[in-house]
Order: structure tokens, then sequence, then C-alpha cells
């Protein structure tokens, strides 16, 4: 199926509950799965979903709170037990480097493939390559915590191949970088982008926010125009006190967000158990505010 897929692994808040895991979620792109926290029974709800836990090459933590990272000896010793050999990359505050030494000291295997920690502090570009890029960006929650946002990448312009080719630049890598926003060098000449790029034809590639535990109030300067939210919102508005006692969201303020930054789609997750089973209340307070609002259901599957 084309387009890009997100999973909801897991959706509760806290506490597991007889219908919902613990949270993470997945992004499919590409032919590679991005995992967005990893609670306790991740792997197993992978391997319903049909994902492959072993083209699971970025991990990343939004904060260090059990019902976040739990997942992770787990699935590390799976993945060894399997011989993985693929590099993996899990990013998260400062503090993840320690809970993966103790993850692989729980797990009591040594990882068969190389394993890369990074730990973020502050607003950051973790990752971009040619068709993605992911950032990472402060929250307000009682811990040191980040929200993510992946960003399709496309050409900022419609590739002029006539023009090219009357350039003299040759078909192939050059051309992609060209089209990537790159300026390329061939027989001693520079050619620049706007020489063979219509940016009034440009494409924009799809963008979603993962965010976690948090309180309402963080800066929206990253989620602007996003295609696609994943907001937590372990409360309805008849719990706003214990939501900010807790430094959490609730669903009208979570649609609030989506209304203020002029997104496209809310998904609301990480709910807590004490509203799973009066969903409905929490999906009519979000839509009340942001119409395109609807709570996550663990396996559920997205494609934008």
């Amino acid at each position: 199926m084309q387009g890009i897929k997100i999973v909801f692994l897991g959706t509760s808040g806290a506490t597991p509950s007889k219908e919902r895991n613990l949270s993470s979620t997945c992004i499919n792109f590409n032919g590679q799965n991005f995992l967005f926290d990893c609670a306790e029974g991740t792997q197993r709800q992978i391997m319903q979903s049909g994902l492959s836990f072993m083209k699971v090459d970025f991990i990343f933590i939004s904060h260090l709170h059990g019902d976040h990272i739990l997942g992770i000896p787990g699935l590390l010793a799976t993945m060894t037990m399997q011989e993985r050999q693929k590099e993996l990359l899990i990013a998260g505050p400062r503090g993840i480097a320690a809970k993966v030494k103790s993850a692989i000291w729980l797990s009591g295997f040594c990882p068969t493939f190389p394993l890369k920690v990074v730990e973020i502090s502050g607003k950051k570009v973790l990752l971009k390559e040619s068709k993605f890029k992911i950032t990472a960006f402060p929250l307000r929650h009682d811990a040191p915590c980040f929200g993510f946002v992946f960003e399709e990448l496309k050409p900022e312009g419609k590739f002029l191949r006539e023009k090219a080719v009357k350039l003299g630049i040759p078909e192939g890598p050059l051309w992609r970088d060209l089209q990537l926003g790159k300026s390329v060098k061939f027989e001693k000449k520079t050619f620049k982008p706007a020489q063979v790029l219509d940016y009034a034809k440009g494409k924009k590639g799809k963008k979603i926010a993962v965010i976690m535990d948090t309180l309402p109030k963080y800066s929206l300067a990253e989620i602007n125009e996003c295609d696609l939210i994943v907001h937590e919102a372990c409360f309805s508005s008849k719990f706003e006190d214990r939501a900010k006692q807790t430094r959490h969201s609730t669903a009208a303020q979570a649609a609030g967000i989506a209304k203020k930054t002029k997104s496209k789609r809310l998904v609301i997750t990480h709910i807590s158990t004490r509203h799973q089973k009066d969903i409905e209340e929490l999906e009519k307070e979000a839509k009340e505010i942001f119409p395109n609002s609807e709570v996550a259901k663990d396996l559920e599957e997205i494609v934008i």
C-alpha cells in the first residue's frame, strides 16, 4: 500500500488493560519501522500487527518512565536470538544510555548487532536522510520528555528534465542531488538547483507529530500544519486538575493544539484506564473543538 502507515501498538497510559497495551507507536515508511516508545509487551504487539521487529532500525524514547521503556530488554533479546546484524539506533533523553546498558544486562544477552545510543537535550534533528527527517523538541512533563516530528522529504520543486539535458548534466546521481536541493559539480562547472527546478510546482511531504506525556503548554512551532498529530490525552476535561497535577493533557487540550497548529487530523492515545469504558466521551470532547479527531485503538492502522 502506498503512503506512510502509522500503527498504534499500545494506547493505554500508566497501566495496561485487557484491551490496551502500554504506549508505543510505529511509523512504517519506505520499508523501515520507526518505533516511538517501547513499553512492556511491545514486541508481541509488533508481531500481532504484522510488522517486522527486525525492520525496526530506530527507537525514539519520549521519556524514561517505565510505561514507555520497559519493553526494550525483551525486544533487544529477541533481536539477538534472531541474529540481527543491522545497527539499531535508540534515542532518548539524558540517561537513556544507562537505561539501555541496564536493559542489556536484564536481557542476559550480548547484542549480535551494533547499538547506537543518542542522548537528546533541547531541540535537535536526530536523523536526516534523502527521504525523511526526524526532529525532537522538548515537552513539559515531570521528567525530561520530548516530542517527535517525522517529515517526509520531497523535492522542493518540479525537476525540469529538459533543462538538465540542455545544460549537459548527465542523468543519475547528479540529477538526484539537484532534486534534493543540492548544488553539483560536473566537468569543472557548478550547477545549482534553481537552474533545473520549478519551485512553483514543488511537492510537500507528509508531516506527523508524536507527542506523549506533557502539559499542553509547550512550543507549537515544530508541529504547525501537520498531516497527523498523535497526542496523549490521559483525561477528559472533568479531570483537568488531575491532568495538570500529573503534567498530562486532556482530550480538549489536545484538540486545541491540533486546531491552533492548523493540522489536518488528530489521533488521541495514552488513555487513562479510568476512561477506557467511556472512550466516546473523550472523542466527543475533542471533536467539539477539532472535528477531525478520534481515539486510537490498539493495532489500529492509519495510512496517509
